[in-house]
């Protein structure tokens, strides 16, 4: 139900004015955020001025209790997040607000600046914060098969699955409690994972359960131990997955031999934002454990980059947008170590830039492997064009 809110929401908005129309040709128009705050606050004096700001930044980043200083609609930042991404999100997001004239990052206060409210900066910061909600430590990677979000999406080409197939995810991260400032002056995270993912064909052969088959769930839950500062991220994480083949399959394959693949894992991996627009990754892995009636060898490790260009803003839906690509490769010692890349090109818009939920259109195309259960050992490859919804 979530989704389908989601979605309608989003037909919605690209429905209406993405674009102004003047004699007749079509004009892109850039976001501003006028048309949400009073116009008297462009003209405000200092106090007022800097109230709103601050109440603006509270209100989407409220766990880095940013402070917000204004005089001559000139603006300070002190307290920002020593995570880089998040950092240049706040930048932006104050850089937009009509009236502002330029913005200051602020570590403590130069002896030029004296009369600005010292206390203020130097304000003691809280230790931690439970539930965050806007941000993420570790951006999840986008390009991964598993990644955790809600999506639905068409499947072509399924060598393993159908010719015809349809898949939907469900998924969520549950942060719980964040620490500000620990170890090298990062932020340190635990939460909770869970997630499944659905194949369906939509022409099996034969077909005795006369509709739609359910291929394969797969079902997961992890605990993942997040890590950030500047450039890079980290993410430690034990999880369980496990699958199930559906009734439908069951029924049309009455011969079928079922096993239970079931796994727990621990995987590390590291992150690395080289540019704005650029990111790097790599993470090994251990199978701890897997069924005895589906064993897998323990080693494999998964790594890639995303990247993001054309970075675009909308006036009357108030959404930043870019075009991303991503790829995502995958090497497991039960497979013999050979290669296996997922490859996606696709828009995603966002109420914070470069930060907070997305909604993602994608095509992707995958070569290697299946991902699918009991069908993870068969060789697939297919395209998929997907809509998402997620960090």
């Amino acid at each position: 139900m979530r989704l389908s809110l989601n979605v309608l929401f989003f037909s919605w908005a690209l429905a209406t004015q993405v674009f102004s129309f003047e004699k007749g040709s079509e004009v892109a128009v850039v976001l501003t955020r006028t048309d949400a705050i009073p116009p008297e606050v462009e003209s405000a004096p200092d106090a007022y001025f800097e109230g709103y700001l601050q109440a603006l930044v509270d209100m989407h980043y409220a766990e880095y209790r940013v402070v917000v200083l204004a005089k001559d609609h000139n603006v300070w930042l002190a307290n920002l997040p020593k995570n880089e991404l998040v950092a240049k999100s706040i930048v932006q997001f104050v850089k937009d607000i009509p009236g502002v004239k330029e913005v200051v990052l602020l570590d403590g206060v130069s002896p030029e600046k004296e009369e600005l409210r010292i206390k203020y900066v130097e304000r003691p910061q809280i230790s931690g914060i439970w539930f965050p909600q806007m941000t993420e430590l570790f951006q999840p990677l986008i390009g991964s098969p598993r990644v955790i979000s809600y999506t639905i999406g068409y499947r072509s080409g399924d060598q393993v699955c159908g010719n015809s197939c349809g898949d939907v995810s469900l998924g969520d991260d549950f942060p719980i409690y964040r620490w500000l400032d620990v170890l090298w002056h990062g932020d340190l995270q635990i939460g909770i994972e869970a997630g499944i993912w659905s194949v369906f064909n939509f022409n099996p052969q034969p077909n005795y359960a006369d509709g739609t088959e359910l291929v394969n769930t797969d079902f997961y839950g992890g605990i993942p131990i997040t890590y950030s500062r500047n450039k890079w991220s980290f993410r430690l994480r034990g999880y369980h997955i496990s699958s199930h083949l559906g009734d439908e399959f069951m029924v049309n394959h009455p011969g079928f031999h079922r096993v239970n693949p079931s796994n727990e894992i621990v995987d590390f991996f590291a992150s690395y934002q080289a540019k704005e627009a650029v990111r790097l990754y790599v993470g090994p892995g251990v199978i701890v454990h897997s069924d005895p009636t589906f064993r897998w060898k323990p080693l494999f490790i998964e790594y890639g980059t995303e990247v993001r260009f054309l970075g675009s803003k909308f006036v009357k839906q108030r959404l930043y947008g870019t075009l991303y690509l991503t790829l995502h490769f995958r090497n497991m010692q039960e497979l013999g170590w050979n290669f296996d890349g997922t490859y996606r090109a696709g828009y995603e818009f966002s109420k914070l830039q470069g930060i907070g939920r997305k909604f993602r259109f994608y095509i992707e195309y995958h070569h290697g492997y299946s991902y699918e259960g009991q069908f993870s050992k068969m060789r697939d490859h297919y395209m998929q064009y997907n809509i998402s919804y997620g960090f």
